[in-house]
């Protein structure tokens, strides 16, 4: 019999491709996947994993199947250089497709989100923000929208700093398409990021799927400016939620793309009016 030499990341990347593995049934199966050696999987073909399966877990969704392996590069949370922070949120993504340099994940990193439609205020803070912390070599994160995260990613490039895009597309769709020259950028010198196959065109659900990303993978999550119903706030409570800090610029109190922040500010956020006021938890993560 032919024999297929199976790797772990091919037998999760098989799950994540077939409909009725649902994401618990591929999180119990990278779970399982933990527990054997990876030599010993690797002398299996998919016949003896499916009875492997069977034997440990009679309920299974379906037998699996060789998948072809993507053009573009993936991680799974099964690998070494998957971040740990990541793995511990809700729902982490069991496979994250790449481009360009993922030493970045090893980096401390902030995540900085806002509206869409923000302001000048934005981008005036961010050119005084953001020079300080690439001199203290944070990476920036964020999700490659338009405004204040296409103005993070921006930024942070001009002062020759390192960033991360979560985008909730496949790698090879550009959303919004004004953003395909920095999509493009972003992949040759920092780290495109997607839990989306290639071709996987934009859905509304994705947006909020990524900001889990966004904020699992980054120490903070600073907010620029944000109306009183936001994507940006969704990503603050999730960083919340995963014990992250939260950061907010105090805006004017009669601006509506400062509503949101504000309230933020008023639940406890801590406001940031120089780089000094996010540096100093970073400083203080580094000397734990």
């Amino acid at each position: 019999m032919w024999v297929i030499f199976l790797e772990k990341e091919a037998v999760l990347l098989a799950a994540s491709t077939q409909a009725k593995w649902r994401y618990r049934d591929q999180l119990w199966l990278a779970l399982w996947l933990r527990t054997v050696a990876a030599a010993e999987i690797a002398t299996w073909d998919w016949l003896r994993l499916d009875r492997c399966l069977l034997a440990s877990w009679p309920q299974r969704p379906e037998r699996l199947q060789a998948t072809p392996r993507p053009q573009t590069p993936f991680l799974t949370i099964l690998d070494q250089v998957y971040p740990q922070g990541l793995a511990e949120i809700y729902r982490p993504p069991l496979i994250l497709y790449y481009q360009g340099n993922l030493e970045l994940l090893a980096t401390p990193k902030l995540a900085i989100v806002g509206a869409r439609a923000c302001t000048n205020y934005t981008q005036y803070c961010l050119r005084r923000l953001i020079p300080p912390l690439v001199q203290n070599q944070i990476t920036i994160v964020s999700g490659l929208a338009a405004g204040a995260d296409q103005l993070a990613h921006q930024e942070t490039l001009l002062a020759h700093g390192q960033t991360i895009a979560v985008i909730g597309t496949g790698l090879d769709v550009y959303y919004p398409p004004a953003n395909r020259s920095l999509q493009q950028l972003i992949g040759q010198k920092g780290l495109l990021l997607s839990e989306y196959p290639l071709g996987t065109a934009p859905r509304r659900y994705h947006f909020p799927q990524r900001n889990r990303i966004i904020a699992g993978l980054s120490q903070g999550v600073l907010v620029t400016e944000a109306q009183h119903h936001s994507g940006s706030l969704i990503t603050a409570n999730l960083a919340l939620q995963e014990n992250r800090n939260v950061y907010a610029l105090p805006g004017n109190i009669l601006q509506e793309t400062s509503v949101g922040t504000n309230e933020l500010l008023a639940a406890g956020a801590t406001p940031v009016l120089t780089a000094a006021d996010l540096l100093v938890d970073f400083q203080d993560r580094r000397a734990k």
